[in-house]
């Protein structure tokens, strides 16, 4: 049974939006096109699409005829989609309302629905193993493209990563051979082609850019940027001698709209399989799952893991999930495989092997350190549970949040902690927590320094206190107060003249640093 919901999943969030999906929707069976004046042919669990459907109440009206047809949902386009008058159709009638976006062909989006509908209706081998679907389809599409062309190809994604190539190789330079073998272009090459104005002109829509031959002999570039529903999906790179033919040029670009409804049910499939990991993560981290069931299902390994815990700063509630969709993004551009990752409460989870070498937590911690800031200006700051048993996720996520708590009230250093490097803060904080609810900072003199402190701004509760952690050593006190050492034992000594302390016991010495610590680490 192929439901609607599971075609807009399959197609993805680029070109439908599910404004109304009822539950008892019937499964879908083919696409057909409607238009307003003309007899269509609807039939059970049939995609009806609203082709120039401009007006409410023909958008109403087809939507009454769908339903009493057996259809499974309606697709229509902006703004006609979301008025409340169609969505109140569609809701009295029980059927689904889809909205389109409102770049997209309707002859493309035909094509690409009946594409997906195939594909659900006999999933491959790849898709039950939780391959990657259509990888296969898209080496095949780059060698039909290279025979259109004449000549070599790639087909990249948006960050240059080579998702496939043709099988060709008779026109090459050493630039094409490392961009294969890294499976991505290799950063000065790809200096070059920006400094050349490439991606500029790939961002503007370009139909088909033409690269010279550069000085150390990388050959000339034909490219086209590849989109759909007015974004740019990737790009497709052909090795060429010299000055392509506008006829060549042209069937070159022809072929990129075939290449998209490829990468847009690859991205799909990606992007619904990520979705089920989230939500299947989200609830173990919670307690809600057992965790065996996410140790299986996410394919963890038999080792040692740690939850990581990311907090992107200078974002509110409007954007945060954005922020961090493009940090886990950037993330996985630099990082060994995809790490298993779900956003919860505003903060990032991502769970890692705890080992060295690629996908494990010193790679993960490396990326984390070379993330840039946001565009508010905020660095992105994570801490790292202790490493444990795969089912043991949920007391490592408890840990990582203790230890970003940490990191946000400034009392360890730099923007990325593990739980286990962090015991003595661990350690003062919990004691402070502690002593702060029995309430012993209100005990003996120190009331006295601090009401001084709040009267006169003597820095009397700081000295005291740096003088108790750096015994002995009041250069070393000073310099942590910023004063000169002489002014550290003026302030000591009319301390002293205020409350009386027998600083020689070491009983009253551990005493006053557990009021201290009580005050600045609870």
């Amino acid at each position: 049974m192929v439901s609607v919901r599971s075609v807009v999943d399959r197609v993805g969030p680029t070109l439908l939006h599910a404004l109304l999906v009822p539950e008892d929707c019937p499964a879908v069976g083919d696409v057909v096109i409607a238009e307003p004046g003309a007899e269509s042919a609807i039939a059970a669990g049939d995609l009806v699409l609203g082709v120039a459907t401009i007006e409410s109440a023909d958008a109403a009206a087809l939507i009454r005829v769908s339903a009493g047809q057996g259809a499974a949902a309606v697709l229509l386009k902006p703004p006609l989609a979301a008025k409340q008058s169609v969505r109140r159709a569609a809701k009295s009638a029980g059927i689904a309302l889809i909205q389109v976006h409102a770049a997209t062909s309707w002859a493309q989006l035909v094509w690409l629905l009946r594409t997906v509908l195939d594909a659900l209706a006999d999933e491959s081998e790849a898709l039950e193993e939780g391959g990657d679907p259509g990888s296969g389809d898209l080496f095949r599409l780059a060698d039909a493209v290279a025979a259109v062309v004449d000549a070599s190809v790639t087909i990249e994604d948006t960050n240059s990563r080579v998702l496939a190539y043709s099988a060709r190789q008779d026109l090459t330079d050493p630039a094409r051979v490392a961009t294969i073998m890294g499976r991505r272009i290799p950063d000065d090459v790809l200096a070059r082609f920006r400094s050349r104005g490439v991606f500029r002109e790939l961002s503007r829509g370009r139909q088909t850019i033409f690269v010279p031959a550069q000085r150390d002999g990388t050959l000339p570039r034909l490219i086209v940027p590849i989109r759909m529903g007015g974004e740019l999906l990737g790009s497709m790179w052909a090795v060429v001698p010299g000055p392509v033919s506008e006829e060549r040029a042209a069937a070159f670009a022809d072929a990129a709209p075939v290449v998209a409804l490829h990468l847009l049910r690859r991205r799909a499939h990606t992007d619904a399989q990520r979705r089920a990991s989230a939500e299947l993560l989200r609830a173990v981290l919670e307690g809600q799952v057992p965790p065996r069931r996410v140790v299986a299902e996410l394919d963890l390994s038999d080792e040692p893991h740690r939850v990581v815990v990311v907090d992107v700063s200078g974002g509110d509630s409007r954007d945060a999930e954005g922020l961090l969709l493009a940090l886990l993004e950037r993330i996985s551009q630099g990082f060994g495989r995809r790490p298993v990752a779900a956003d919860l409460g505003g903060l990032l989870y991502v769970v890692v092997p705890d080992r060295p070498g690629e996908g494990g937590w010193p790679e993960l911690r490396e990326a984390l350190l070379a993330q840039p800031a946001s565009r508010r200006g905020g660095l992105p700051r994570a801490a790292a549970g202790a490493p444990g048993d795969p089912t043991a996720l949920a007391a490592s996520r408890a840990q990582a949040d203790e230890a970003l708590g940490l990191l946000r009230a400034g009392l360890v250093d730099g923007r990325v902690v593990a739980y286990d490097e962090a015991w003595t803060a661990l350690v003062l904080h919990r004691a402070a927590a502690g002593a702060a609810a029995a309430r012993v900072s209100e005990l003996g003199p120190l009331g006295v320094l601090r009401a001084h402190d709040e009267a006169s701004n003597a820095g009397y509760v700081d000295t005291l206190y740096e003088w108790l952690r750096h015994p002995g050593d009041p250069r070393a006190a000073a310099e942590r107060l910023r004063i000169h050492p002489n002014t550290l034992r003026y302030r000591m000594k009319r301390l002293l003249e205020l409350v009386p302390l027998n600083l020689d016991d070491p009983d009253v010495r551990l005493a006053l640093l557990t009021q201290l610590i009580a005050l600045r680490w609870s």
